[in-house]
């Protein structure tokens, strides 16, 4: 059975998005320069992004895709992408959590499940031997650390402080201890690898 990742963007003082997140404004106020290691550059809603990751960026994406096998996402991330236009991005299962699992979408693009677990026992039978990444949002996220599903985690700093916005930790009051794998940077970005000490 393959591993369970979670990888998550933040601000130099530890906030995933902007102040005023959600449809429309997906990270929120200032939070597109969160995400411009992805696009290459940087971007803002009204032209949005222009182009896609190179050196260091690009590699830790393609590593990260090549043996990826689920994704697990939270229903606020899944809103405020605004459905990631109702297109699966990574043509991999998706799971949903959310609260109201019934509200399923057409199509089979996205699976909507009622809860963490639901998440994690379908995720890894789609994924196989492959990794199950839970993408966040930070709820999500601290959810699954907390529940012990985590094997590595990743969290790539911005070069930016947003100043307010959605913390990562933010009501989290687990020891979780972490082993240190590796550090890369970017222009964009700096990745910080993480193995959850068990």
């Amino acid at each position: 059975m393959g591993k369970i990742t979670a990888a998550i963007t933040t601000s130099v003082d530890g906030y995933i998005t902007g102040p005023n997140d959600g449809p429309g404004r997906g990270l929120g106020e200032g939070g597109p320069a969160l995400h411009s290691w992805v696009f290459g550059g940087p971007w803002d809603y009204d032209t949005g992004p222009k182009g896609e990751a190179t050196g260091e960026d690009k590699a830790f994406l393609d590593e990260a895709m090549a043996n990826l096998g689920a994704v697990i996402a939270g229903r606020w991330t899944y809103e405020s992408a605004e459905h990631w236009g109702d297109k699966n991005p990574w043509g991999l299962p998706v799971y949903v959590v959310t609260h109201r699992p019934e509200e399923q979408p057409a199509g089979d693009e996205f699976r909507f499940v009622g809860s963490l677990d639901e998440a994690v026992a379908k995720a890894r039978e789609a994924a196989g031997d492959k990794v199950v990444n839970i993408m966040g949002g930070a709820n999500l996220i601290r959810q699954a650390l907390a529940a012990g599903y985590v094997e590595e985690l990743t969290i790539i700093v911005g070069p930016i402080v947003l100043g307010r916005g959605k913390a990562l930790f933010d009501g989290f009051d687990k020891r979780v201890e972490l082993e240190h794998l590796g550090v890369r940077q970017s222009p964009f970005a700096t990745f910080i690898e993480y193995r959850v000490k068990r």
